[in-house]
């Protein structure tokens, strides 16, 4: 007790109100929460006195961090105003190594003290506390004083120290190594960057931390070496450009210019044409033709622009100094080399497009077209471009390689070479027939132009001779076998040797073609004609029948169908009615085969014959067989050209069984014009009932609205040969075909589609439209009526009381009853009465207004 009254005296700011709190701390010296009381109760106390109770208290408690933490806070707080020179600073300092004595393992502590520090700009020490700091905690809370380190070193402004950092801090934290090298661009430590730039692109495990591809680190890296080539000194930068060309085919045009503008920037202008002309000669797109061509050419433009400034300063200088003509020269150089640049465009294009596919042959054929002034160029490139291009890769037609290299020959003369090239071309492996034909052909009118006759037979017979074991005609286009043994199923071919006999030869040479062709089943119905012509022109007659009924053997209808004509034809024309039999077979055999498209003219000209030189009975036969045989769309012409011959040859009353039954087989739509026809020579003969009865059969397929002229017809028929009755049916039929017709218009729209009405609904609409439709009809009648003239408007006034279909009619026995007839009361039309009597109320209500 003596000893605390002692420590309790020898305080001399010590207060009365102090005693209780020291009473209770010097009792329990290791009660965190007495010393927290004492402290919070001199919070306005003079710092030197906390600063006492707080050295008491963490010697007592050295392993509270919520002391240490609240002292060192206060004293750091204190110190903000000071000057770095202050003592309190020193004693700051002291106190914190003090602390991380025993909280060595709290970051917090490690963190304030180097703020602290990094206040007081002490770079060695604040250096080796951050070393310290990071010896003292564990790995997994380095993050934290990493995070202060490279913002201390930062802002340091001492590069040196800030790399080394970064590359500790790298190991790490290897993904953060972007951060590394835009802090190296800042500094602008560019050989440092490139380096760090270049083991990124080039390490597989690395994942931007940006986003960025690795083309776009290629693109940071290339920028780089471009802008700075003097302070790249640890890389080899031509090797890591193409490394990348390599690496990224997609952009291979921008990593050459990148590549040439690091020698133009480092004053190597040699070095960066030659990586232009490397650039031109490899790259096989043409938008990266398109890059490195424009980019080369503003090189050249560039160059020639300084050159001539620097020519012109000279010149400003001394006009006689000799070192001028040397630029001026270079100038011309300069200029010589940006022309000739320009004109070289067109063939490096076409190299690129080579390159991207050297089986291409439109391009090859464009190459040559730009050597068309250098023969010695242009045989080279014909030579490359046979040896190159794969028939069965190439892209086009392969076989016009040779043949325009064999016509270049020819257009210089030189027909030796010409033939030597087409010899080779015949051996060839083409995809197809059709090529190795075109090269036979090719040969061939070479010969002809340069009136070599028999060396052109003799080129096509070489041609045309079919291998010992000939293929089956599916072999033509089957690629296994070889294109040379295929070569005389070629139609092209034969047709162009069956020509030249045909022209140079003689007739039995040309014959022997002909059959050739037609036992290797090489002919066209074309040919088959040609054929049979060459032997009519030669009085061969029956073998150029024989040669049409080869003919036929080899094709079906429709294409047999010109081959049957002209057979017809000329075996008509030659026999005439000798053979009849022999002719009716063929027509016999022709119409079996015939299709309904042809079938039309091939019956006509059956029906024509028998007609000529046979009987009228069996031209009648044919033609109805004809009806039934053509195309339905035929049909209806065919039945007229039946009526007209049976009417020509028995007579117009021998057509109405023809009529029966053409109304009977033909489709609705060619129904009107048949039986109009039908009832106008029934009119023309006086039958009236019949006409009229057709008029009324045919009424059921004809809508007033649209076949307006078959209800015209009927009407002009009814006034110029019917009565008052017959017209009045006419009436009532065309009532009701309207009625028959709107029921059937209504259905899909008024029926069908509203489904969702009510029935009131529905009936209410009926009801409208019937009441629509009736007043249409009475206003038709009445039109109708007035239009008759003055001698039927009594027939139409008594058919508009017979209007009503559903009217009941009385038998004509009620035709007697007589009715008495009463005058109306004068007082029932008042006004309306004056005038005649005699006049009904219309025509009384007219002449009054």
């Amino acid at each position: 007790a003596a000893a605390r009254l002692h420590a309790m005296a020898a305080a001399p700011e010590l207060d009365f109100d102090d005693v209780t709190y020291e009473e209770d701390v010097l009792r329990n010296p290791y009660s965190l929460k007495h010393w927290w009381w004492y402290l919070e109760f001199k919070s306005k106390a003079p710092k030197k006195f906390r600063y006492m109770i707080y050295e008491r208290a963490v010697k007592n408690l050295p392993g509270s961090y919520k002391l240490w933490h609240k002292y060192l806070s206060e004293r750091c707080f204190d110190c903000r105003n000071l000057s770095l020179e202050d003592t309190d600073f020193d004693q700051t300092n002291a106190a914190f190594e003090r602390a991380l004595v025993t909280m060595h393992k709290m970051p917090r502590i490690w963190l304030d003290y180097l703020n602290f520090l990094i206040l007081q700009k002490q770079i060695t020490k604040i250096r080796r506390t951050f070393d310290r700091a990071l010896r003292a905690l564990p790995i997994t809370q380095h993050n934290r004083i990493w995070t202060l380190y490279i913002k201390f070193v930062q802002k340091a402004r001492i590069p040196e120290l800030a790399v080394r950092v970064y590359r500790r801090f790298l190991k790490i934290e290897p993904d953060r190594v972007e951060e590394f090298v835009d802090y190296l661009k800042k500094i602008k430590s560019w050989d440092e960057a490139a380096n760090q730039l270049a083991k990124l692109v080039n390490s597989d495990t690395f994942v931007s931390q940006y986003g960025k591809s690795k083309y776009d680190l290629w693109k940071d890296l290339l920028k780089i070496i471009t802008k700075n080539p003097g302070a790249i000194k640890s890389l080899d930068v031509d090797a890591v450009i193409r490394s990348g060309i390599r690496r990224f085919p997609h952009q291979v045009g921008h990593l050459w210019c990148a590549l040439a503008e690091f020698y133009v920037t480092d004053g190597r202008f040699a070095k960066a044409k030659d990586v232009y002309e490397q650039a031109l000669n490899t790259v096989s797109t043409v938008r990266d033709f398109s890059v490195v061509f424009d980019a080369y050419s503003q090189y050249e433009e560039s160059m020639l622009a300084a050159k001539m400034e620097l020519a012109e300063a000279e010149e400003e200088e001394d006009d006689s100094n000799a070192a001028g003509l040397t630029i001026a020269d270079e100038v011309d150089w300069r200029m010589m080399r940006l022309e000739n640049l320009t004109e070289r465009r067109p063939l490096l294009l076409n190299s690129v497009l080579l390159r991207q596919n050297p089986h291409n042959v439109d391009q090859w054929h464009k190459r040559v077209e730009l050597f068309k002034k250098n023969p010695i160029k242009a045989i080279t490139t014909f030579s490359k471009a046979v040896a190159t291009v794969d028939p069965a890769q190439a892209t086009g037609r392969p076989h016009t390689l040779w043949v325009k290299f064999a016509q270049f020959y020819e257009e210089h003369g030189d027909l030796k070479n010409a033939r030597v090239i087409y010899d080779k071309a015949t051996r060839v492996a083409y995809r197809g027939v059709d090529d190795l034909a075109s090269v036979w052909c090719s040969w061939a009118e070479m010969e002809l132009k340069h009136r070599e006759m028999d060396k052109a037979r003799a080129v096509m017979r070489r041609a045309c001779v079919a291998p010992d074991r000939a293929p089956s005609y599916k072999d033509k286009d089957d690629d296994s076998v070889k294109v040379q043994r295929r070569l005389f199923k070629s139609t092209k071919l034969w047709a162009l040797y069956a020509d030249i006999e045909e022209s140079l030869g003689t007739l039995d040479s040309t014959r022997a073609v002909y059959e050739s062709m037609i036992d290797l089943k090489v002919v066209t119905p074309q040919i088959v004609l040609n054929y049979a012509a060459l032997l009519e022109e030669n009085k061969f007659f029956e073998q150029a029948f024989r040669a049409y009924e080869k003919g036929l053997e080899l094709f079906h209808f429709p294409h047999a169908f010109p081959i049957w004509i002209a057979y017809l034809k000329r075996f008509i024309n030659r026999y005439k009615g000798k053979k009849k039999e022999r002719a009716r077979d063929l027509f016999e055999q022709a119409v079996g085969k015939i299709t309904k498209a042809n079938a039309r003219r091939m019956y006509l000209l059956y029906a024509k014959y028998e007609e000529d030189y046979g009987l009228a009975r069996r031209a009648m036969d044919v033609l109805a067989r004809a009806c039934k045989a053509v195309d339905p769309k035929e049909r209806a012409a065919m039945y007229s050209i039946y009526i007209s011959r049976v009417a020509d040859l028995f007579g117009v009353t021998k057509s109405r069984e023809i009529y029966h039954e053409a109304i009977r087989e033909l489709p609705q739509k060619d129904l009107k014009p048949m039986c109009l026809r039908y009832a106008a020579l029934e009119r023309q003969l006086g039958e009236i009932d019949r006409a009229r009865s057709i008029y009324q059969y045919t009424a059921q397929y004809c809508s007033p609205e649209r076949d307006g002229d078959f209800w015209d017809s009927w009407k002009e028929f009814e006034v110029a040969h019917g009565n008052e009755d017959t017209y009045t049916e006419m009436l009532r039929v065309k009532r009701s075909v309207v009625g028959q017709f709107a029921t059937v218009q209504l259905l899909p729209t008024d029926v069908v589609g509203k489904k969702e009405l009510s029935k009131a609904e529905k009936r209410a609409k009926e009801r409208a439209k019937k009441a629509d439709e009736m007043q249409i009809l009475e206003q038709e009648a009445k039109e109708t009526a007035e239009e008759a003239g003055p001698a039927d408007k009594a027939k139409a006034a008594a058919a508009g009381n017979h209007a009503n279909p559903e009217e009941i009619e009385f038998d004509d026995d009620d035709d007697d009853i007589d009715v008495e007839e009463v005058a109306v009361p004068e007082a029932v039309f008042g006004a309306a009465s004056s005038g005649d009597a005699s006049l009904g109320a219309k025509e009384r209500f007219k002449r009054k207004g």
